[in-house]
């Protein structure tokens, strides 16, 4: 069953005045949050609104936008069946705070990140690669990627 919380994007806005950019969507509320505060914000939603679960993180490419990666994250309320989506924007050469402190579980999904995006997390428990061998150079999932790959000679 999936309901959403109808006034959770009124009450973040009346939290956080004038700072989140609300997205139209047809399945889930959705806010865009600066990068600078979204510790705070994830975690006044987790503490505060009670979405407790960080379903998954992940990364979209928008080459050649600047910034040019949006993550994403979904947050679930087990009691309200609620759903939330919430993105930020970051830079190629920016840092993004890691959200691990606040949802253990994005440990993962942000190694991931990193790996395949090369998007750097600051407070990160292990920051390393985990589908790609340690020396491969670059990062597959991006746009501007070589189509034909590195060369294995």
């Amino acid at each position: 069953m999936n309901r959403n919380d109808p006034e959770i994007l009124d009450r973040l806005d009346a939290r956080f005045p004038g700072t989140l950019e609300r997205v139209t969507t047809v399945d889930q509320p959705t806010v865009i949050v600066p990068k600078e505060m979204i510790l705070a914000f994830l975690g006044h939603v987790r503490d505060l609104e009670g979405y407790a679960l960080c379903l998954d993180e992940l990364v979209v490419d928008n080459f050649p936008a600047q910034p040019r990666f949006e993550l994403v994250y979904h947050l679930y309320h087990p009691a309200k069946y609620a759903r939330l989506r919430v993105k930020t924007r970051v830079g190629v050469d920016e840092e993004m705070p890691s959200a691990t402190g606040i949802w253990p579980g994005t440990n993962w999904p942000e190694r991931e990140a990193f790996d395949l995006f090369g998007i750097r997390y600051t407070g990160h428990p292990q920051l390393t690669r985990i589908y790609m061998p340690d020396d491969w150079d670059g990062h597959p999932l991006r746009k501007d990627y070589p189509l034909a790959g590195n060369r294995v000679d």
